[in-house]
């Protein structure tokens, strides 16, 4: 089992899905962590639910003032932050004849610009850490096109160049920069995304993802990617991304 014995970590959009099975994760492996959420509600009671003295804290990442307060929080509640894992983020899937400014704009400031602002706003506390690592939410939308995901896809490809570059500049501080690109999982958010596609290609959803890549994915798989780049036996992995898609990006079949 990947050892986080003391780590203390920053997780966003965590209230739910892939970011609350992350903490669950990280809780696991022996680290604090700190869920901060949009949705402050969510993210208490699920700080609650997983106990280990877990802090919730509000932080809507459109929002470079409070994604410094929510930041400022954790650092103050844990002592320091070791980890920080941009998991936060948004959809909206519409062919481009229907998509709006207003839309295609919101998925890019969710999902590329939070993550700059929580990048950023985290730096200095990571700075102090032996082990400091970022582990951005990528997707295997941000590694190809697909019908209606234009913004998402969009959204998605951005942040891979930005952990790369990120990776880069930060290197001299030894803070880690990766990203991990899920395919289909068992998310109400990733359905969300899927089922505009029948509009294009109709297939049935569990059709589609039984073509595509074999099954859901599930939210600990892509959790427990997430903990092993945060550990000890990942400190020379920088600037990379992966997929953890059951062949989805890779098949020629």
């Amino acid at each position: 089992m990947t050892d986080l014995t003391g780590r203390r970590a920053f997780v966003t959009g965590a209230a739910k899905g892939i970011g609350r099975a992350v903490a669950e994760k990280l809780i696991a492996s022996g680290a604090r962590v700190v869920i901060a959420d949009f949705d402050l509600a969510g993210a208490e009671a699920t700080a609650k639910e997983l106990g280990n003295d877990t802090v919730a804290v509000r932080c809507d990442v459109r929002s470079t003032d409070e994604v410094q307060a929510a930041v400022a929080v954790a650092v103050e509640a844990l002592g320091g932050l070791d980890l920080v894992v941009n998991n936060a983020g948004i959809e909206i899937a519409k062919p481009i004849t229907e998509l709006t400014d207003e839309e295609f704009s919101r998925v890019l400031d969710v999902n590329t610009v939070g993550t700059f602002r929580v990048t950023q706003a985290v730096v200095p506390a990571l700075a102090a850490s032996e082990k400091a690592a970022i582990v951005n939410l990528g997707s295997v939308a941000g590694m190809g096109g697909g019908p209606t995901l234009a913004a998402y896809c969009a959204s998605k490809g951005a942040i891979l160049r930005f952990t790369e570059t990120a990776a880069l500049e930060l290197r001299g501080t030894g803070i880690t920069v990766n990203a991990v690109c899920p395919g289909i999982v068992s998310t109400d958010m990733a359905r969300r995304l899927v089922e505009p596609i029948n509009g294009v290609s109709p297939v049935p959803f569990d059709d589609l993802i039984a073509a595509k890549q074999g099954r859901e994915g599930r939210p600990e798989e892509i959790a427990a990617l997430i903990a092993f780049l945060a550990s000890d036996d990942a400190r020379f992995i920088t600037g990379a991304h992966y997929a953890i898609d059951g062949g989805l990006t890779g098949g020629l079949f």
